[in-house]
């Protein structure tokens, strides 16, 4: 009798014997080859800790015919990662949420992420006086989905800059970011909103110092100019310089101003520099820079137009080189946050169902240089850069510090909106989620009270509005149990007594009255009590007894676990 599944497997082994190529791929590699993925897995406790980040849909959209900027290449990108087993070597890789239009405008201007969210190419003829005040015109085109592309590689630097403040990661990865030439109010050389700006605003919220470094052909004058002022961001530019070569910034004499002054570093190079040339001069103003400043996070910029051959590029640095300076910035073993940039030529990005793409490199991950330009740089000129680079640094007379009161500048505003509810951010934003789609919850071992997670009957019973002034009780009395300065934000009426009597008063006219508006916020805070409370207050309850309402049950909640609290 015969085996029908055997019968099946000789089947297909027969078809794909009489396929007209051995090659998984349509394109036939010959004698060349194929790489080997890396297959071993990653030990987390030999290296640090990997988060790679990429934007699903973010490659999808196009620029329009005939411009050099193809966000294809990101999508190329993440297959080559996939394709070569790296994903083996990074512990995380997330599906980065999009930035919400409250975050981009922490850099850019209400009027122009506004511009940006409404203008598509339907209605750029209505919109022609704001799309020339805004410089969206040739470089900068409106295509479908601008705004969702923006978005998207936005959300992707700011997830792995909370990542990096975390502490959860060592090193996180955004290719599709690297946007560093767009400015607070208007777009600029294929850039329309600047992720790394908001990046770097994200790590200062944590970490008092940032090194920036761009390794781009193109000088960050996005970055610069952010940071031109403040002394909390170094920024250190690696760029081709001729005065008329986009975006004609970038002299060596640009230092910074004010209390900027020598925290900007611009290093000019000229045509067909190489690899000998180009790392030693990296290698060695970045360890002064990194020794002077002593960053608590780094932020590298990897634009890919500075490789040879590239369309928009004039040097002649190969992949290994990219690599190296890479690397030398990773063992410094400083929170490192890699984003891409530039890079406008496909075949300079290495294999897999791509391959026809690479036929002329012959499949190699390091092909031979064709086409060099000649170098224009000489050893000389090369060690005035460097020399005048190490002038400048002298001057910074060891690393700023950063008092208190100075970070982070809206330290009000964060602490009232994280003092929000979720129903609260759900109606200002439209959205509830935060970081990556999911939420972390913290809680103290003796913490018995649940917050806005408690499932009680009583609670059921309360309209939206009640509820949400019952969570902000409930996280007040949490911050009261933990420090000792909310005892005394817990009795800051007259008297404990009055206050209980005023708050039952309040409380049985709000069952009559319309719901109450969200300034209220104070009045839930003050419900939230200390765990010590006056011993007449105590007699006074014990003698009457009201009828249960909701802040009684609050309270009681609260009191019952305080015999427990000793640790």
């Amino acid at each position: 009798m015969v085996d029908i599944n055997s019968l099946k497997k000789h089947m297909v082994r027969s078809s794909q014997a009489t396929t007209f190529s051995s090659s998984p791929y349509f394109d036939d590699r010959g004698p060349h080859g194929y790489a080997q993925p890396i297959t071993e897995r990653v030990n987390p406790h030999s290296r640090p800790i990997v988060s790679y980040y990429f934007p699903k849909g973010v490659g999808a959209q196009h620029y329009g015919e005939h411009h050099p900027m193809k966000p294809h290449r990101l999508t190329l990108t993440n297959a080559l990662v996939m394709g070569y087993g790296l994903d083996k070597q990074i512990h995380n890789i997330y599906n980065p949420r999009a930035a919400t239009q409250a975050e981009l405008e922490v850099y850019h201007d209400h009027d122009y992420i506004e511009f940006l969210s409404r203008v598509t190419p339907q209605n750029q003829d209505e919109m022609k006086h704001l799309i020339d005040t805004f410089n969206c015109v040739e470089d900068c085109p409106i295509f479908a989905d601008i705004y969702e592309f923006c978005r998207m590689y936005a959300g992707g630097s700011l997830a792995a800059a909370r990542k990096l403040c975390a502490g959860t990661t060592d090193i996180a990865i955004n290719w599709s970011g690297g946007l560093h030439h767009a400015k607070k109010a208007e777009a600029s050389g294929f850039c329309y909103v600047n992720d790394i700006v908001l990046a770097i605003l994200e790590l200062l919220r944590y970490h008092p110092r940032v090194l920036y470094i761009d390794i781009d052909i193109h000088h960050g004058d996005g970055v610069e100019h952010a940071f031109y002022h403040t002394n909390r961001v170094m920024t250190v530019s690696f760029h081709k310089y001729t005065g008329d070569f986009f975006p004609g910034t970038g002299k060596l004499d640009d230092n910074g101003t004010g209390l900027g002054k020598h925290f900007c570093i611009n290093v000019p190079l000229k045509d067909g520099i190489d690899d000998d040339m180009y790392l030693t001069t990296f290698k060695t103003v970045i360890e002064d820079a990194v020794t002077a400043f002593r960053p608590t996070a780094i932020v590298l910029q990897c634009g890919a137009d500075s490789l040879g051959c590239d369309r928009l590029g004039a040097f002649n640095l190969s992949i290994a080189a990219h690599g190296e300076c890479v690397n030398f910035v990773r063992k410094f073993n400083v929170p490192l946050l890699v984003v891409g940039g530039g890079g406008y030529t496909i075949k300079n990005l290495p294999v897999t169902i791509y391959d026809s793409f690479f036929r002329a490199t012959k499949w190699k991950l390091h092909p031979p240089l064709t086409g060099k330009v000649e170098n224009q740089n000489s050893a000389a000129s090369l060690q005035r850069v460097v020399i005048s680079v190490r002038n400048k640094l002298r001057y910074l007379q060891g690393a700023p510090s950063v008092a208190l009161q100075e970070i982070p500048p809206d330290l009000a505003g964060w602490l009232a909106d994280e003092e929000r509810t979720r129903e609260e951010k759900e109606e200002e934003k439209s959205t509830a989620t935060a970081g990556e789609s999911r939420e972390d919850r913290s809680i103290a071992r003796n913490e018995f009270f649940d917050g806005d997670k408690d499932n009680d009957a009583a609670q059921e019973d309360l309209p939206l509005s009640q509820t949400a002034s019952r969570g902000r009780g409930s996280n007040a009395v949490r911050k009261v149990r933990g420090s000792k300065r909310g005892r005394g934000r817990g009795r800051s009426r007259t008297s404990t007594s009055a206050a209980v009597t005023a708050g039952d008063d309040k409380d049985e006219d709000a069952e009559e009255a319309a719901p109450t508006p969200r300034n209220s916020r104070g009045k839930g805070r003050g419900r939230g009590r200390g765990r010590g409370r006056p011993k007449a207050v105590e007699r006074d309850r014990d003698t009457e007894t009201p009828a249960p309402d909701a802040d009684a049950t609050m309270d009681a909640e609260v009191d019952q676990p305080s015999e427990l609290d000793v640790v």
